[in-house]
């Protein structure tokens, strides 16, 4: 009969190295938390069968990750490792699992592929306890690995000492495991506090698994950077680099051409097509999507937003929930903010801001506009310096533009009002009220001319 194999990840400490008071897999890399890695990784692998311990603020954790609600387990108290994997137990043991990976929720670097390879070699070798370890020049914080002779065991950092236990090897433990729960499960009551941090470390099922004769395996995954864990700031943005470099050098695998490619961040849930080109610096995160043959000059901040094929973005343009479909100009220094459309082939450009207005096919918009709360038909030109008015000091009223009207420059469209088809509104008019189709319509006092003085 086949194994049942579970996860779960330890996120319960408060990680007071980060000096932070916000749970420390809260903490973000390129736009999302470091604990999403970690899930995303395990559910690979397990499933529905990843199970999470939360202690620090543990309603925080929990309403950030709504998806994973009736698999959070609470520690109430945060007595180590150890007691959080006992916490657990009797969830785990209720879900019928044979096998258990057990991850440290503050790894964000760990991948499917790295995990399944460590749970592959442990179960080929009928391990009852098997753990990763790695080799860093510096282990830090890290607990190391001690081997006298075929025994072998892990001390953490603060309780190593060199007459005891013999010179550091720089071999440390990555906080990965596998256990078999039927023989552990009784081996964690032995657990003891006794050391300078009074708490329960996981780490001492080494040990006490071979005292007990079971079949202890350590996997040395070597110099593996995916094993790496997040315990300060510097380490959170050593690992944010490490990911954002992985992640464009996959982009590039897959055929998108990336310039200036040191300072390009894009996001784990940003889709690219291939052909597209971008230019660095330049930012790409939320669920961006990246049609074929765009291209996307330097300095553009994009996030959640939907590029069609064979746009051309300039630079220094920021786009936030919104879609530019297939053909259009974006930019220099252009603002879509959520809500923005721009259909087919229609073109923003200098100093214009859009917010929660649709920019119909070949409509264009080229100079220091704001468009709020407004619907351009297509074909229709809006001058330089126009804005809708789109707010009276309590409610947001819209803006209709018909097709292939002509705004004049420097006019203030005042919502609620509609513009029709083939309409033209004069430079520098204020426009109240509605203009039919085919109108000329100009609201705006007449010049006088005087001598000098």
């Amino acid at each position: 009969m086949a194994q049942r194999i579970g996860a779960l990840v330890l996120a319960a400490g408060k990680g007071t190295r980060m000096k932070s008071d916000a749970p420390k897999v809260l903490k973000t890399l390129l736009g999302k938390p470091m604990l999403w890695y970690v899930e995303q990784a395990l559910a690979i692998l397990c499933g529905q069968a990843v199970y999470t311990v939360v202690g620090h603020r543990a309603e925080s954790v929990e309403a950030v990750f709504p998806e994973l609600a009736g698999r959070f387990v609470r520690q109430t108290e945060q007595l180590g490792t150890g007691h959080a994997l006992a916490t657990a137990l009797p969830v785990l043991a209720a879900a019928g699992l044979d096998h258990v990976l057990v991850v440290n929720g503050d790894a964000p670097l760990v991948t499917a592929e790295s995990l399944q390879r460590f749970r592959d070699a442990a179960l080929a070798a009928k391990a009852d306890v098997a753990f990763v370890s790695i080799e860093l020049p510096d282990p830090a914080a890290y607990g190391r690995v001690v081997r006298q002779g075929d025994a072998v065991r892990i001390v953490e950092a603060k309780d190593f000492d060199p007459a005891l236990h013999g010179p550091a090897t720089g071999e440390i433990n990555a906080g990965v495991y596998l256990v078999r729960l039927a023989v552990v499960a009784p081996l964690l009551a032995e657990l003891s506090n006794d050391n300078k941090s009074g708490e329960y470390y996981i780490t001492d099922l080494i040990g006490l698994a071979q005292a007990a004769g079971l079949r202890v395996l350590p996997v040395n995954r070597g110099a593996d950077e995916a094993y790496l864990g997040i315990n300060s700031p510097r380490e959170l943005v050593g690992a944010e680099e490490i990911l954002r470099r992985r992640i464009v050098d996959a982009h590039i695998d897959a055929g998108v051409v990336v310039r200036a490619a040191d300072s390009v961040r894009i996001g784990p849930e940003v889709a690219i097509a291939p052909g597209v080109e971008l230019c660095g610096p330049l930012e790409l995160s939320g669920e961006t999507r990246i049609k074929a043959g765009a291209t996307l000059a330097s300095h553009g901040v994009l996030l959640d937003a939907e590029v069609g094929e064979d746009v051309v973005i300039h630079s220094f343009c920021h786009l936030e929930k919104a879609r530019v479909d297939a053909g259009c100009q974006v930019g220099p220094y252009a603002r879509l903010r959520p809500g923005a459309v721009m259909e087919e082939r229609a073109r923003v450009g200098n100093f214009v801001e859009m917010k929660k207005s649709v920019l119909g096919p070949g409509a264009k918009a080229n100079h220091l506009t704001y468009l709020g709360d407004a619907v351009i038909g297509a074909g229709s030109n809006i001058g330089a310096g126009t804005i809708t008015c789109n707010y009276d000091g309590v409610h947001k009223h819209q803006t209709v533009i018909g097709e292939r009207a002509f705004i004049g420059s420097n006019s203030a469209l005042v919502a609620p009002v509609t513009i029709g088809n083939d309409a033209l509104v004069g430079a520098g008019s204020v426009i109240t009220s509605d203009v039919a189709d085919g109108m000329l319509a100009l609201g705006r006092g007449r010049q006088v001319t005087k001598a000098r003085k």
